[in-house]
């Protein structure tokens, strides 16, 4: 109930007696029963409100990180296993799986293709027709693994397009994508400022930065960007801050308006032009010494305060 603006709570309301009187049940098994209904309505409905397109994209790029954490495991086993038989074959992660799947054993190995002198001429031991079959199941299998990946892949940038345009713009599918799971939703990452989008993914050197052993992080996830990672080390960090700015700007377009805004590209595009004409070569380091001939040690006071 409202009044003036305002939720106002109903007390000592009996609801099973309200229901009597307005005539939707007449005993109080009908009642227990039609209250029974509607509470496993209510529930399902919130169940099926918390499925939505953040919360999948969320869910395909967990999905990644464990493909790619079984996919390593499993690409060092069959080059470790593989490499028996063939050591001369300098493949490896999915171009070694592909190479198995194919071929199986060196012996198989065409003449037209440009492994086939190592292969003809391999000391690796024989490969027998059991562990040959083996492999090359090993093989595919961790060859879907590879396919299911990119059409993971594929699926995040499809629904970013459409969830958050324009932090697909800034900061790219898959890394708008890994800062709304990081964060946990879209709503969450609208609602942080550009300060903590920054450092989000930097949490063990933020730590270390509060516990005073290090000093604050410039960066954190948004480093694998192009924008940063390929910057000079003296621009990252100015760098680092306009981009979480736009990151941030984006986020918030996204969730509470829906639709494409170019002029925060034109904008940020403007801004990383700036920051790297202002700043064209990299300043003086601070080539002082510490210690007791730098001073550091003579500015402490003993015990006791100044004298």
């Amino acid at each position: 109930m409202q009044e003036s603006g305002q939720d106002v709570r109903l007390k000592d309301f009996d609801l099973r007696q309200a229901a009597f009187d307005c005539g939707y049940v007449e005993l109080d098994e009908e009642y227990d029963i039609l209250l029974r209904d509607v509470c496993i309505k209510a529930a399902k409905s919130r169940i099926s409100s918390n499925d939505t397109d953040d919360t999948r994209i969320i869910q395909a790029v967990q999905a990644l990180d464990d493909i790619d954490r079984n996919v390593n495991e499993l690409s060092e086993r069959l080059l470790e296993w593989y490499g028996n038989y063939f050591p001369e074959l300098e493949l490896t992660g999915e171009s070694l799986a592909r190479f198995v799947s194919s071929f199986g054993s060196r012996a198989n190995v065409p003449e037209s293709h440009q492994m086939f002198v190592k292969a003809s001429t391999s000391m690796g031991s024989e490969l027998s027709f059991a562990d040959e079959e083996m492999l090359k199941i090993f093989a595919l299998n961790l060859c879907s693994l590879y396919d299911t990946r990119r059409h993971i892949e594929s699926y995040i940038v499809t629904a970013m397009g459409s969830l958050a345009p324009n932090l697909s713009d800034i900061a790219g599918a898959l890394l708008g994508a890994r800062l709304i799971s990081m964060a946990g939703s879209l709503q969450k990452l609208a609602s942080f400022p550009s300060s903590t989008v920054q450092v989000i993914g930097a949490h063990r050197a933020l730590f270390k930065h509060l516990r005073g052993n290090t000093p604050s992080p410039k960066h954190g996830i948004i480093f694998n960007n192009v924008i940063i990672k390929n910057a000079p080390w003296w621009q990252r960090g100015k760098l680092a801050r306009a981009f979480a700015a736009k990151i941030s700007l984006a986020a918030r377009t996204d969730f509470y308006s829906g639709e494409r805004d170019p002029s925060i590209k034109e904008a940020l595009d403007r801004k990383l032009n700036a920051i790297r004409t202002a700043n064209p070569s990299a300043p003086k380091r601070d080539t002082k010494p510490h210690g007791k001939a730098g001073g550091r040690g003579k500015s402490r006071n003993k015990k006791g305060g100044r004298r």
